[in-house]
């Protein structure tokens, strides 16, 4: 079980006039009404520090806190590797089933708790989906999170991953340029996915091995949407094997009852460089993938 988390937010135009209980009910649907009632009148709600009524009017500016006592979490691997390290950043390889950034009911299960337990000032320079192995980035000063972001933002950064996909591409090398954005999902309002409104995404893809019924990927992104390459290997034809949101064509499979955080896929963050943030040499970090994605070559 965990400490339990003190949840705040600050009143924006949305819940100006507002009343607290119709504010909460309204933004935090996975909540119930009569739950949100009762820890109101129990003072576990709080606007502005104090106690506050289901009726009170919010107005813009105001702070509105509420507790969530401790829960079991979902199961997951607790565990991480150091990758690199020095005194600017810190590289870790994240296991598969792991969150990176908690959500979901997931708060001290998650690569952020783990890895801050032993560098407290870390911070994420970007996340894996809980289903993805490989690289995470941490930065450990405020001016490293500037520079690396400002790589992020001019295309300095090299990203590359293996994945298993279902099929046999044709071709040795393609690319995927297909749109991502926001669709409507049944269970959570949007998930992301191919959206003709979306913005310009693409996927360098080249095929290393053909297996039986399926193939192995190695995928280079430049852009970072949410679940890019799941939904850039679904919309080229072939999703990743395993795979339980996206289909072919890149929208939801099974009726949208899967979720972003559903696993059961194979997908890793092999290799990614960047400028250092302080010397600005170039920076390579290499993971060695999990057995299914290693080439014979490099043995199992």
């Amino acid at each position: 079980m965990n400490q339990g988390f003190t949840y705040s937010e600050v009143i924006g135009r949305g819940g100006e006039g507002v009343a607290l209980l119709a504010h909460l009910v309204g933004t935090r649907t996975h909540t119930p009404e009569e739950e949100w009632c009762r820890r109101i009148e129990a003072g576990a709600v709080l606007v502005d520090s104090r106690r506050a009524a289901p009726d009170q009017v919010l107005r813009r500016g105001q702070v509105v806190e509420w507790l969530r006592p401790p829960w079991d979490e979902p199961p997951a691997p607790l565990t991480f590797a150091v990758l690199f390290e020095d005194g600017d950043l810190v590289a870790v390889a994240k296991p598969p089933d792991l969150p990176t950034l908690p959500g979901g009911g997931f708060l001290e299960h998650t690569l952020l708790h783990l890895v801050r337990r032993r560098y407290p000032e870390a911070s994420p320079m970007h996340r894996l989906g809980r289903g993805t192995s490989g690289i995470v980035i941490f930065v450990r000063t405020e001016a490293a999170g500037r520079a690396v972001a400002r790589s992020w933002r001019e295309g300095e950064v090299t990203k590359c991953y293996r994945a298993l996909v279902v099929g046999h591409p044709p071709r040795d090398s393609f690319a995927v340029e297909a749109p991502i954005g926001p669709m409507p999902h049944p269970r959570l309002g949007t998930v992301h996915a191919v959206a003709p409104g979306g913005k310009p995404s693409r996927s360098e893809v080249r095929v290393l091995e053909r297996r039986e019924g399926s193939s192995l990927v190695e995928v280079r992104i430049d852009t970072g949407r949410p679940h890019q390459i799941r939904i850039h290997m679904a919309a080229g034809g072939y999703p990743l094997l395993g795979d339980p949101l996206y289909a072919v064509g890149g929208t939801f499979s099974g009726g949208g009852t899967a979720l972003p955080g559903d696993t059961g896929y194979l997908l890793h963050a092999i290799r990614l460089v960047l400028p250092h943030p302080r010397t600005g040499a170039s920076l390579e970090v290499w993971c060695r993938p999990p057995a299914p994605l290693r080439l014979q070559a490099e043995g199992r």
